[in-house]
C-alpha cells in the first residue's frame, strides 16, 4: 500500500469520528503501553546497537520518558478535552463562551536518530491523546530502533488509525509531498527549513524541534564542583548527541581554571581513564557524523580527551579552550562529546558571544547571583533551559518543550502536547430565550447611547 493510500484511509477514518471519542483514545494509550512495556528488553537492545547506550540510560532517558508520557495523558485527557468556559462579555448577553478541544486530524510526525525511541513516541502519545491518526517516519539512521518502532506499531494499532514508514531521503520526500492536517518534526535546522516549504504549499501547520548552539554559563559564584559534575552528565551523556546539550561553556574569566580542573575530574569519575575502551560507552551514529566531529577538532587548543576509534565510531569526552569564535567548532552545532571552554569578563561580553549565532534551543545558568540569573534569562532568547544544572527540563510533562526563532516553533509535553495536535475552536452559545434589540438597524439615539457604553 503506498503511503498516499495509507493517509487515504486515515482522512476517511477520521472523518467516522471514533478517534474523538475520550474512550478510545485511553484505550488505544493503554495498548501502547502494555506494547511498550512488552517490548523493554527489545527497545534497550535496539538503542545498544544503533548509538551504544547502556540500559539504564535508555530506561532514563527513553524508555521511562514515554512511559510517563502516557500515564501523564490517561490521568488528565478527560480535563483536557473539556470545553474551557471563558469571561462572556455584557455584548454577548445571554450567553456562554468556551473553547471546545478538536483534533487537527491526520497527523505526520518525522523523529530523528539521536533518542529515536523516545521522540518518536512521546510526540506520538499527544497526538493519539488529542483524537488524531498518525503516519509516523522514524529516522533511517537508527535502523535497528525504527524497524521496532514499525513493528510496534504494525503489531498495535490497524494502518487506517496509524501507521509507520520506513526509509530514508526519498521517504520523507514522498510524505512531504502530502497534504497533513499537521507535520511534527524533530531533526536539523537544514531538514526544518525543507519541512516548512513543504508544509507551506498545503497549508499545513507545523511543529518543529531543530537544535542550535545552546550556552552553558558559569559565574564566579557558582559552585565549581557541582557544577562541572551537572555540566558533564549533560554534556557527555548520549556521547553529546543531545540536542539540548550544553554546546559551548562561557566561563568567568576568574574560576576558569578552577572550572577545567574539576570538569577532567568528573569526566574521569564518570567515564573512567579510559572510554574508547569501555563497551559501556556510547558511540557515534554514523562514519559521516564521526567524520565531521573529528574535522572540527583541526586546530583546535585540546585541553582534555580528543582520541577516537573510527572502527568503533567512538570519541573520547573532550574539553577544547580558547577556540576562535569564528571557527566552526564555534559557529556549527557540535552535537558530539566535545565541548569547547571560552571566557568572559562581563555580562556583556559573554552576552556578544552567545548573540553571535542563533536563537538556542537551550541556556543553561550556573551562579549563585540572583543578579546574574536575572540578567541572562532576560537577556537571552532560548527555547528552554536550567538554573544550576542542565537538561533536566526536559523530565517534567508539566513544563513544556520546544524552541524559538532558528531553534524551532511549537513546543510539547503533557498539555502543551495535546494542546500541539488539537484546535481550540471559540464559540459562542447563545440563548434563545431573550433577545437584546441593540445590534439591529434601524439605531435610533438611544440604540447609540447604549451601544458606546457597553462595547
Amino acid at each position: 500500500m503506498t503511503t498516499s493510500q495509507i493517509l487515504q484511509n486515515q482522512r476517511e477514518y477520521f472523518l467516522t469520528g471514533e478517534t474523538k471519542n475520550i474512550k478510545f483514545r485511553k484505550r488505544q494509550l493503554k495498548n501502547l503501553r502494555k506494547a511498550i512495556l512488552d517490548n523493554e528488553q527489545n527497545i534497550y537492545n535496539a538503542l545498544k546497537t544503533d548509538l551504544g547506550k547502556t540500559e539504564i540510560e535508555s530506561y532514563m532517558c527513553e524508555f521511562a520518558l514515554v512511559i510517563n508520557e502516557i500515564d501523564y495523558m490517561l490521568k488528565h485527557i478527560k480535563s483536557f478535552s473539556k470545553p474551557k468556559r471563558v469571561h462572556t462579555e455584557i455584548a454577548n448577553f445571554p450567553a456562554k463562551a468556551y473553547t471546545l478541544p478538536s483534533p487537527k486530524g491526520n497527523v505526520l510526525i518525522m523523529s530523528p536518530w539521536n533518542y529515536p525511541f523516545m521522540l518518536t513516541m512521546e510526540p506520538l502519545v499527544d497526538a493519539i491523546a488529542a483524537g488524531n491518526t498518525a503516519i509516523v517516519k522514524p529516522s533511517a539512521y537508527s535502523k535497528a530502533t525504527s524497524q521496532l518502532i514499525f513493528d510496534i506499531i504494525s503489531k498495535t494499532f490497524e494502518p487506517k488509525y496509524i501507521a509507520s514508514i520506513l526509509g530514508g531521503r526519498e521517504a520523507n520526500q514522498d510524505l512531504l509531498t502530502l497534504k497533513f492536517d499537521h507535520i511534527f518534526f524533530t531533526g536539523s535546522k537544514a531538514v526544518g527549513h525543507e519541512v516548512l516549504k513543504s508544509a507551506e504549499k498545503n497549508m499545513t501547520t507545523v511543529t518543529l524541534e531543530l537544535g542550535g548552539k545552546s550556552p552553558c554559563i558559569v559565574d564566579k559564584s557558582a559552585k565549581i564542583p557541582l557544577s562541572a559534575k551537572r555540566i558533564v552528565f549533560g554534556k557527555f551523556m548520549n556521547v553529546g548527541q543531545t540536542c539540548v546539550a550544553p554546546d559551548y561553556i562561557l566561563v568567568h574569566e576568574s574560576v576558569k581554571d578552577k572550572l577545567l580542573n574539576e570538569l577532567v575530574l568528573q569526566i574521569k569519575r564518570q567515564y573512567g581513564e579510559n572510554p574508547l575502551d569501555d563497551e559501556n560507552y556510547g558511540k557515534i551514529i554514523s562514519e559521516k557524523h564521526f567524520d565531521k566531529l573529528i574535522s572540527l577538532l583541526e586546530g583546535q587548543n585540546i585541553y582534555y580527551g580528543g582520541k577516537s576509534n573510527r572502527q568503533t565510531l567512538k570519541i573520547e569526552p573532550t574539553i577544547v579552550v580558547d577556540p576562535k569564535l569564528d571557527s566552526p567548532i564555534m559557529t556549527e552545532e557540535i552535537f558530539g562529546p566535545i565541548i569547547p571552554v571560552v571566557t568572559y569578563s562581563t555580562y556583556e561580553e559573554a552576552l556578544e558571544i552567545i548573540r553571535r549565532n542563533d536563537t538556542p534551543l537551550a541556556t543553561y545558568i550556573f551562579s549563585q547571583n540572583k543578579n546574574t540569573i536575572n540578567f541572562f534569562e532576560n537577556s537571552v532568547q532560548f527555547g528552554g533551559g536550567c538554573i544550576n544544572d542542565t537538561i533536566m527540563h526536559l523530565t517534567t510533562p508539566r513544563l513544556a518543550f520546544g524552541g524559538v526563532g532558528e531553534s524551532g516553533m511549537g513546543a510539547y509535553h503533557g498539555k502543551r502536547g495535546f494542546d500541539t495536535f488539537s484546535h481550540h475552536k471559540s464559540i459562542i452559545n447563545k440563548s434563545t430565550k431573550m433577545d437584546v434589540p441593540l445590534r439591529y438597524r434601524p439605531h435610533s439615539k438611544f440604540k447609540k447611547k447604549m451601544i458606546k457604553k457597553f462595547l
